[in-house]
């Protein structure tokens, strides 16, 4: 169930969405629903591959400077 949310764009963002809305023939609430959909996606991803990065460092999981220029024949 959609939920109404409201908030406050500097008049150029608005004037831009409005733009996009208007060349599109969308309104402005789908694509503004739809771009923090994909921020939202987006820094859940980052977020998620961050935690897993610190994990993998503190269980001892990691790979020298060194041996990944090796691996890749950067010597």
């Amino acid at each position: 169930m959609a939920e109404q949310f409201s908030l406050r764009l500097p008049k150029g963002t608005k004037d831009r969405l409005q733009e996009l809305a208007d060349a599109t023939g969308r309104t402005k609430a789908f694509l503004a629903q739809d771009a923090i959909e994909r921020y939202l996606e987006l820094e859940s991803w980052q977020i998620q591959a961050i935690q897993e990065g610190v994990k993998a460092v503190d269980d001892g999981k990691i790979v020298s400077y060194k041996e990944i220029k090796q691996e890749w024949g950067l010597n």
